[in-house]
């Protein structure tokens, strides 16, 4: 993940773009791209975007993931330690004995 994060920040630093950017334009962006990542659903099944959009959708998710990773360098979030530490609240919130198999959110379980 780091050296990922490593390269976005290379191109955009090559860019001088840092100076654009700041926390809240970034969650907006990301927000922006994953409206254009649903796009490429938009009125087809799961089947069809795939088949037919696959390469937009790949695209559309190297966005996403351009500016969450851009996004957690302004604010200076480690997001392996963020992402296992929430992945350790959701194994409390959604144990596999109650939410094996289950669709329901966890104040149903």
């Amino acid at each position: 993940m780091e050296d990922l994060q490593n390269a976005v920040i290379k191109f955009r630093d090559e860019r001088n773009w840092g100076q654009f950017h700041n926390a809240k334009d970034l969650a907006i962006s990301l927000n922006l791209e994953a409206s254009e990542l649903l796009e490429a659903f938009q009125w087809k099944s799961s089947e069809e975007a795939t088949e037919t959009k696959m390469q937009e959708i790949k695209e559309e998710m190297a966005d996403v993931m351009i500016y969450l990773l851009m996004l957690s360098d302004k604010l200076n979030i480690d997001l392996e330690e963020v992402v296992h530490a929430k992945l350790v609240k959701n194994a409390e919130k959604y144990p596999v004995e109650k939410a094996f198999g289950s669709n329901k959110k966890y104040n149903e379980l």
